[in-house]
């Protein structure tokens, strides 16, 4: 029961977290890279099925629902044209993610799935650390804070705790902190050479 109450914790934490992100969009407020969220929709799902079949159990809830959310957010970037600055790059990362699977089968271990993934969706997160860098108004910050809270939630309700399970989540913890600071410093400096 209480590894249930932490992922009905994570999953209402991701519901909270996106919903006043794709408000945003939806009023043209920020732009999200439409690759990155390409990206992290793809990831985001074979980690998922990668969770549960090592055992995640209600642990993976969460992360099966970012997922779908996800997607969202990449359909609502590609129908806005939010960002479409797609480089080579974006490309190599993408491809990257769709060997995923086949290491998973070819080594029957979702680990190895887990691990391209979760290095994949790093990298993929440097087109939006590039856009934030250069543009840092035009993400919420909020939206990180929570989805670092929310992956710390989606860990402790995990069933089975392993690298398979753990990898993921931790990284995206890591990521939005690194991600907050960065923006928050450009913020300041741009403010700053402002006034």
């Amino acid at each position: 029961m209480y590894k249930e109450m932490l992922s009905i914790i994570a999953i209402v934490l991701t519901f909270v977290a996106f919903f006043p992100y794709i408000r945003a969009i939806l009023r043209d407020q920020i732009k999200p890279h439409v690759f990155s969220w390409i990206i992290w929709s793809l990831t985001t799902y074979i980690v998922f099925f990668a969770q549960l079949a090592d055992g995640a159990g209600v642990g993976a809830w969460p992360t099966g629902i970012s997922g779908l959310i996800t997607l969202y957010v990449a359909l609502l970037a590609y129908q806005r044209c939010s960002d479409s600055s797609i480089v080579l790059a974006d490309w190599f990362f993408f491809i990257l993610a769709l060997t995923a699977l086949p290491l998973w089968f070819l080594t029957a271990d979702p680990f190895w799935a887990v691990l391209v993934l979760s290095l994949t969706d790093l990298l993929g997160f440097i087109p939006t650390l590039r856009k934030a860098y250069m543009s840092p108004f035009d993400e919420q910050l909020i939206f990180f804070v929570l989805m670092a809270i929310r992956s710390a939630v989606s860990i402790a309700a995990l069933e089975h705790y392993s690298a398979t399970t753990v990898l993921f989540p931790a990284m995206i913890v890591v990521v939005c902190i690194i991600f907050i600071i960065m923006v928050s410093m450009r913020r300041a400096i741009l403010r700053k050479a402002y006034t």
